[in-house]
């Protein structure tokens, strides 16, 4: 299972950033996916959730109205939308994939290697 998340860089606050993540070697339409954050000296922490099926979603308060979380199961992408950025979004950012539809916020099967966003204030 390879989950490759894209998409990071450095971005003014205020501006907009969109995270891809492209998996293979699982049957994707399975797997609830889901996108994590960690920044510099601070533990891994949960930003959002999607469903199998794309009509369930979850964020972290600390995103929510400000990131949108979809996927395209026809291309086995899972994307993250992120506007109004701050620099409290800075962080290394993660896509994972668990085998099952909650939308939990722990305990995923497989993980990317992570796609750097930083916000410039």
């Amino acid at each position: 299972v390879q989950l490759q998340a894209s998409g990071g860089g450095l971005v003014q606050a205020g501006g907009s950033l969109r995270l891809s993540c492209a998996a293979s070697g699982l049957t994707f339409s399975s797997y609830t996916m889901g996108w994590f954050r960690q920044a510099p000296g601070k533990e891994r922490e949960f930003v959002a959730a999607i469903s199998r099926t794309g009509g369930r979603r979850a964020y972290a308060d600390s995103v929510t109205g400000r990131f949108t979380i979809s996927r395209d199961n026809a291309k086995n992408t899972v994307y993250l939308q992120m506007n109004k950025l701050n620099a409290e979004d800075t962080a290394v950012y993660y896509c994972a994939a668990y085998l099952g539809d909650g939308l939990r916020h722990y305990e995923y099967d497989y993980w990317g290697q992570g796609t750097q966003v930083t916000v410039s204030s």
